[in-house]
């Protein structure tokens, strides 16, 4: 039987990327967001780093769906502005989600720094937490340099103005499985596969 696993968002978008990456391990999972659970209030942000905050969601969704719960807060930590956005990327510009003004403020607030000192980093925490207190959180970056406007129509967030190092194209740019090989949230996610499988499924390994 499939295991039931909450995935404590309401983007779309991560459910549909998490999905994809915890495919490419074989982990036989029924992964399903917050949508599934509409009596679920959304949980507060409220630690100071990347980590409290993925903490803080997965002990609320595992608390509240009696599910194995994992939950991630992943950010655009840029160089000259001293890792910020950071734990604000998606309410950059004031309201939550609003992928566009993100964009353009940022934009606008690098426009006078120069291309060789426009390095950033995405950042993912990723934790697994279940119903019994057991918990797990782990860390995945990818380091890069920002672009000076959108390129690429896949991905999201700031996904089109990121370029990886040793790279030419935006995250936006890439394909879905180039993208998963190397993002934060890939690494991250990957890092947790084998806890995921030995705490929650016993026996099931991720391949």
């Amino acid at each position: 039987m499939t295991a039931r696993v909450a995935l404590a968002t309401r983007n779309a978008h991560k459910v549909v990327e998490v999905r994809r990456i915890l495919d490419e391990v074989h982990l036989d999972i029924d992964l399903v967001g917050l949508d599934a659970f509409p009596d679920v209030p959304d949980v507060a942000e409220t630690g100071l780093t990347f980590e409290a905050n993925a903490l803080l969601k997965a002990r609320a969704v595992a608390a509240a769906t009696d599910l194995p719960a994992i939950a991630d807060d992943s950010g655009l930590a840029v160089d000259v502005l001293g890792g910020m956005p950071g734990i604000f990327s998606a309410r950059w510009a004031g309201r939550h989600g609003d992928d566009l003004a993100n964009l353009d403020l940022l934009l606008a607030q690098l426009t006078d720094v120069a291309d060789p000192n426009r390095g950033a980093a995405f950042v993912c925490a990723a934790a697994f937490v279940t119903p019994t207190g057991q918990e797990e959180v782990v860390r995945g970056e990818l380091r890069g340099n920002l672009t000076r406007g959108p390129r690429g129509s896949n991905g999201f967030g700031y996904d089109p103005i990121f370029v990886p190092d040793g790279e030419s194209r935006t995250t936006a740019e890439m394909s879905a499985r180039e993208k998963d090989a190397i993002s934060h949230r890939g690494l991250a996610f990957l890092s947790l596969a084998d806890r995921i499988s030995a705490v929650a499924f016993g026996n099931a390994s991720a391949e």
